[in-house]
């Protein structure tokens, strides 16, 4: 896992550009609302540390003191947090097989309604971890 800061800021368009100090101008993004903004920025976070992963390229190291960057009134600071073996493995999309067991009656309706188990099974687990 791996940490770094970004820096919000409401432009006057009303959309929230974001940066990363440590990693400019490399990694930056914008959301036209504050929970897109932050989806934004995890995901430019992880597509620039993956590249960078990929190419074999330093990356500046995270700071741990905030108090180094300079913030004015209103922009804010967030914690952006990436699992970069998670990121890659969802990146890489492997299948993995499991073995489960379902009562014998949902097997004949489900079958009946051909429903696909395996991508029934994937939504719901989606679903329940709050996963796009």
């Amino acid at each position: 896992m791996v940490l770094y800061f970004a820096i919000f800021h409401k432009n006057d368009d009303g959309q929230y550009e974001v940066n990363f100090p440590d990693l400019e101008p490399y990694a930056a993004t914008y959301g036209d609302t504050l929970e897109e903004a932050i989806k934004s920025a995890h995901d430019s976070l992880t597509g620039f540390l993956l590249t960078q992963e990929d190419f074999h390229e330093d990356v500046p190291l995270p700071s741990t003191d905030v108090s180094k960057f300079d913030i004015k009134e209103p922009d804010f600071i967030v914690p952006v947090q990436v699992d970069l073996k998670l990121e890659r493995e969802k990146e890489e999309n492997k299948l993995v097989k499991k073995t489960l067991t379902i009562p014998a009656f949902l097997n004949i309706k489900g079958k009946e309604a051909g429903l696909n188990f395996s991508a029934l099974l994937s939504e719901a687990i989606k679903s329940k971890l709050g996963i796009q």
